[in-house]
């Protein structure tokens, strides 16, 4: 589907055939909207439904992030993307700290944001095979979590049924990961966080689309890519994550400089507005080119 360069923690996008939802060429998904504010809302749970952190939010409307929502203001929300390397027809690939999934459809792609585990609680990075699929699935309490739920003064019974209560939601997606799954929640504001014991949380919504999309024996991956380098409408795009886990040795603009190498683009890139993409960290695709 794609014929791309994976340099240790950095994409590059480098040859694409067929079109993507967002980008012709199959680098970018997602797009730029106008969001209204409804009762209720907060930058956290708009961003946790598009896949953009509050803080960028903040940043791109020149908000300030501890202020409250007004009913009626519209928000400017880009939520572009960078696809990850090798995703493939038929198959799932989560990129930890994109927070993002992604399911090739031919020359289409699902694509949603989810809650991965916490640094402490990691989601494991490794390829996996679609075990079960269950609507209105009882959640079996693991042993680690009733413990640490009792070293902080609660008691969680052995078996939740299914209901409002259920944190896996309405949809569970069993995978060859020991106890790992991918699921609905309950706590829809959870989304695009390191949060989890290591499962991978949908949107009710978008878990309820990718169940009717992938069957038992549906192959899958999931990396941990933070740095991400593409061209597409002509531009060059970055998009630049934290490393949430500290697992890359390289800094970021070392990453960045040596994709832009390989690739033969570091003469069209600007090196400054790189460098703010670097430093700002905010998670969406980034125009970079010299002009």
């Amino acid at each position: 589907m794609r014929a791309v360069i994976l340099l240790g923690a950095v994409l590059v996008a480098a040859v694409a055939a067929g079109a993507w939802p967002g980008d012709p060429d199959g680098r970018i998904v997602g797009g730029v909207v106008h969001q209204e504010v409804t009762k209720g809302d907060s930058l956290r749970a708009i961003g946790s439904r598009f896949g953009v952190d509050p803080a960028t939010l903040a940043f791109d409307n020149g908000l300030r992030l501890d202020r409250p929502l007004a009913v009626g203001q519209r928000l400017r929300v880009d939520h572009r993307h960078i696809v990850p390397a090798g995703v493939e027809t038929g198959a799932i690939t989560v990129n930890i700290p994109q927070r993002l999934l992604f399911f090739g459809e031919g020359e289409r792609v699902f694509h949603a944001p989810v809650a991965v585990g916490s640094r402490g609680w990691p989601t494991p990075m490794t390829a996996f095979t679609v075990l079960v699929k269950e609507v209105d699935p009882t959640w079996d309490v693991p042993a680690s979590i009733a413990a640490e739920a009792r070293a902080k003064g609660k008691i969680l019974p052995e078996k939740v049924p299914p209901g409002p209560a259920n944190p896996l939601g309405r949809h569970w997606l069993g995978l060859s990961v020991g106890s790992i799954g991918i699921h609905g929640t309950n706590a829809p504001a959870s989304i695009y966080q390191s949060v989890t014991h290591g499962c991978i949380r949908v949107h009710h919504d978008d878990v309820a689309t990718l169940f009717e999309l992938v069957l038992v024996g549906t192959p899958g991956r999931i990396v941990y890519e933070p740095v991400l380098l593409a061209e597409a409408y002509g531009d060059i795009w970055l998009e630049v994550h934290p490393d949430v886990y500290r697992r890359i040795r390289m800094t970021p603009a070392e990453q960045v400089r040596q994709a832009a190498v390989d690739l033969g683009l570091d003469g069209r890139i600007d090196w400054e507005a790189a460098a703010r993409v670097v430093a700002a960290r905010h998670g969406i695709a980034r125009i970079i080119t010299l002009r």
